[in-house]
């Protein structure tokens, strides 16, 4: 077993059965729904917001909405009013679990909840998917995590978890390898191939996805959906804070456990940084999907299995 990330590894074509990439179908079901890519922005304050998450819904892509100054009970309401999906992230603290109370006697189950915290290989993750299957059944896809090895998929898993989200500190606005030395910062597609080898259930890779054709790489090495934060970010509807630096606008990209985040000094595991706006959100999305298709096509199929079944190389060879 090598420890390799996105850029160590490169996938090999195979003979292009189509005529167009354009015939090529990105499409991915996660759960009890079918979206129109594998791909989720990053369930951050400053990558997704509400109003992000309704566009995203109607478009038919997957979202996750995060958890911070965050009113579920209206806004689950609002998206089941509008015929839209529910997805919403919850912790781990005595208010998740009194959330959950709330939703539940409301009658306003979401369709997916992601149990979003830094180690998600814990009991207190364990005890949430418990309550959650407790008050709600099989009404809602449990997403969770954060996770970095079989293990804790296997114990996901068996907890209860529909799929399991993988990379603990990959993201580019994560320090938490600097601030613990723990996690897949640096190994996070190494990390998403061992883990999806004691997966029975999906895979999220979150995080660590620097350019559109890491996306496909996810793929082959098992993940069915990939959380990205950066390449999401800092487009116009983005709801980071607007900067301008002589004369050149940009947004606000920081991290969950960050102190801009967290709002005080403790535990922090995130930082912020300036990105240069990139223009509209869709046209991000539309770019991402063509060249996801060019990959399928690469890949010598017309579906994102076809992906799953190339052969790779290794560009570098450090041992695991």
């Amino acid at each position: 077993m090598y420890a390799f990330d996105y850029e160590d590894i490169q996938l090999i074509p195979n003979m292009c059965v189509v005529n167009s990439r354009s015939e090529c179908n990105t499409s991915v079901t996660l759960g009890k729904h079918t979206f129109k890519m594998p791909v989720v922005p990053a369930n951050m304050a400053t990558v997704i917001n509400e109003e992000l998450s309704v566009m995203l819904a109607e478009k038919n892509y997957f979202y996750v909405m995060h958890r911070f100054d965050f009113d579920a009970v209206s806004f689950i309401k609002k998206m089941k009013e509008k015929k839209l999906i529910s997805s919403i992230s919850v912790g781990v603290k005595e208010q998740d679990f009194k959330m959950i109370n709330e939703l539940t006697e409301l009658n306003l189950i979401p369709d997916y909840i992601t149990i979003d915290i830094a180690h998600g290989h814990a009991n207190s993750v364990k005890e949430m998917i418990e309550h959650i299957r407790t008050k709600m059944g099989d009404q809602t896809f449990i997403i969770a995590g954060n996770v970095a090895t079989p293990q804790a998929v296997r114990d996901l898993e068996h907890w209860g978890a529909d799929a399991t989200k993988v990379g603990v500190g990959p993201g580019k606005v994560c320090i938490t390898k600097l601030k613990t030395g723990f996690g897949t910062g640096g190994w996070q597609l190494g990390a998403i191939k061992w883990c999806s080898k004691a997966a029975t259930k999906p895979i999220i890779a979150d995080g660590g996805l620097r350019v559109n054709g890491d996306i496909a790489k996810s793929i082959r090495f098992g993940a069915t959906m990939c959380m990205i934060g950066s390449l999401f970010a800092a487009h116009e509807e983005s709801p980071g804070k607007n900067v301008t630096v002589d004369g050149v606008l940009f947004k606000e990209y920081y991290g969950s456990a960050s102190e801009y985040n967290k709002g005080e000094k403790r535990y922090v595991e995130g930082k912020k940084e300036l990105i240069k706006i990139r223009g509209k959100l869709m046209d991000t999305y539309k770019e991402m999907e063509e060249d996801l298709q060019s990959s399928i096509s690469y890949a010598g199929g017309k579906t994102l299995k076809a992906i799953k079944k190339v052969d790779y190389v290794i560009l570098k060879t450090s041992n695991f």
